[in-house]
């Protein structure tokens, strides 16, 4: 495994970040895919023992039984120091006013109880789900910064949302002297490189650690693409990301994969460690050889000549993922 600073900060991660999102209690939250305690702690061990230290979650997923079995199953594998958990907050948590978004309320109550599920004190990387729109973005960024100065959170990061709501918020904390994002978590892969035109120069510019969700666009980059799984065929949000124009490019990345004599997540995953700015893309992980094409894809260099030929058939696509 290979590690590398998140962004500007002098925290070090793994170049492979392990998604919790598979994790949760499926009777909870509306995943009926997701792993339970049982099942998922096996994928944690593989993880550690493979050299990640970066674990991703959120209080909504699985409505909250995720980071419950992310805590528990690190806690109990490794001391707390030697690993980097990450968990967001903006989602519904609960029904009535003041049950989600970014209001100083949500922030200071959902940050306990993140806490609380994960059997931690503090968490390495409190990130903002998405954008919220109806509260003003300086109380979100002085109650971040408290949460910071509390010692609940040791760094900020932010997830997908428009370049010009990221460079407003970058520029208050600035200007206010509040604690700085030091990651951006988007939407970013082959089959979507929309962030390419603004968000990934911003972070580049500012120093901003890019550590991408679905890296391999739902698991359709890791497979033929008329082929289904059980997770796609109830999965309504990721028919909305991807569309037919999207074949000729899992296509390439098959025919690259064969010539090789690797599976395709590796060339998949290949690629997007291979641009600029990309600290660690985010993978989930049900089947032990997620895991085993994850980890080896960190030391898998592609050609110019792959480079160029994976990257000519996009087309662009409208903006989703930012809701």
């Amino acid at each position: 495994m290979e590690y590398t600073r998140l962004g500007n900060s002098g925290l070090e991660v793994s170049r492979i970040c392990l998604g919790c999102m598979s994790y949760g209690e499926p009777e909870r939250g509306g995943h009926s895919w997701s792993l339970d305690e049982e099942a998922a702690r096996p994928f944690f061990q593989q993880a550690l023992d493979a050299g990640i230290n970066f674990f991703d979650s959120a209080n909504v997923y699985s409505a909250g039984s995720s980071e419950e079995i992310t805590g528990r199953a690190l806690l109990s594998m490794v001391s707390r120091d030697e690993v980097v958990i990450a968990t967001k907050v903006h989602g519904r948590m609960r029904q009535g006013p003041n049950g989600a978004g970014l209001s100083r309320k949500a922030i200071m109550a959902e940050i306990d109880h993140s806490l609380q599920r994960l059997g931690t004190d503090y968490v390495d990387l409190y990130q903002i789900h998405r954008y919220d729109r109806k509260t003003p973005p300086e109380e979100t960024l002085e109650a971040l910064n408290d949460v910071v100065k509390a010692g609940k959170a040791r760094y900020i990061g932010a997830s997908s949302m428009y370049a010009w709501q990221f460079a407003k918020m970058l520029y208050l904390a600035d200007l206010h002297g509040w604690t700085r994002f030091v990651s951006m978590q988007n939407h970013y892969n082959l089959l979507y490189r929309e962030e390419e035109r603004e968000m990934n120069p911003l972070c580049l510019d500012q120093g901003i650690g890019i550590i991408p969700w679905s890296p391999l666009a739902r698991g359709r980059l890791a497979r033929p693409w008329d082929e289904t799984t059980a997770r796609s065929e109830v999965d309504e949000f990721g028919r909305t990301l991807y569309t037919e124009d999207d074949r000729a490019i899992v296509e390439r990345v098959g025919e690259i994969a064969e010539r090789r004599g690797i599976p395709r997540a590796q060339v998949a995953l290949a690629w997007l460690l291979a641009q600029p700015g990309v600290t660690s893309p985010i993978v989930g992980a049900t089947k032990p050889q997620h895991l085993e094409d994850a980890v080896a894809a960190v030391e898998v260099r592609l050609t110019a000549e792959e480079l160029q030929g994976l990257q000519e058939l996009y087309r662009p696509h409208p903006v989703r993922g930012f809701q």
